[in-house]
């Protein structure tokens, strides 16, 4: 291969690899802003509808899939779960009622209605004490803990106990934007021996 060839053939190599790597997410600058006035904006979100990707784990056992969910800021939800194409578990929650199908237990019904309405609706939170640790905001009320990055002002971690001593853990991550608005599109939700991994493909906030 002649120098100029090899002059070429690294340059097309070098653009390549440029259009191949990972494009950094620039995210919106909060300096300066107060944290009440940022929370305050995503108080008029009144639902939200969800297309993404679900992975069930219980004692080393994996089930994953597609999924669609629709749900409301009052808890009520409708969340479809489809494998290889077809529809393998359909859950719905009105006015605290729950039905599924095929039945669920009770640490599955829990992660699935409670956890994903807490999760996803992070800025719902009331009576809480408001404080600043190691480069996070802390909310913590009586059953509820919430740690929410400085810079992004998006949620990183969050602890919800219940009154019969069951503890859930929420894990953030990847930051994402619909319709201007940012969320995190990576959730792990644990409940002593369930977790579900939620990866966000599209999210629409209703309002």
């Amino acid at each position: 291969m002649s120098r100029h060839a090899s002059k070429l053939f690294f340059l097309s190599l070098v653009f390549f690899l440029a259009a191949c790597a990972p494009k950094k997410i620039a995210m919106p600058s909060y300096e300066g802003r107060a944290f009440s006035d940022v929370l305050a904006e995503r108080r008029g979100i009144s639902g939200i509808d969800a297309k993404l990707a679900i992975l069930f784990e219980r004692n080393g056992s994996e089930i994953r899939g597609d999924a669609a969910l629709d749900i409301s800021r009052s808890g009520d939800l409708s969340l479809r779960v489809y494998s290889l194409g077809f529809l393998a578990m359909e859950l719905t929650s009105r006015d605290g009622r729950v039905k599924s199908d095929p039945p669920l237990d009770s640490g599955k019904k829990l992660i699935l209605t409670e956890g994903l309405r807490d999760c996803l609706f992070w800025w719902d939170m009331k009576d809480y004490v408001f404080s600043e640790e190691n480069g996070y905001y802390l909310l913590k009320s009586p059953d509820r803990e919430l740690w929410i990055d400085k810079k992004t002002f998006l949620p990183s971690r969050q602890t919800m106990r219940f009154e019969d001593g069951k503890v859930l853990n929420i894990y953030y991550s990847e930051p994402a934007n619909d319709d201007d608005i940012w969320y995190q599109s990576k959730i792990r939700i644990e409940l002593s021996r369930y977790s579900v991994t939620l990866t966000i493909k599209k999210m629409t906030f209703k309002s």
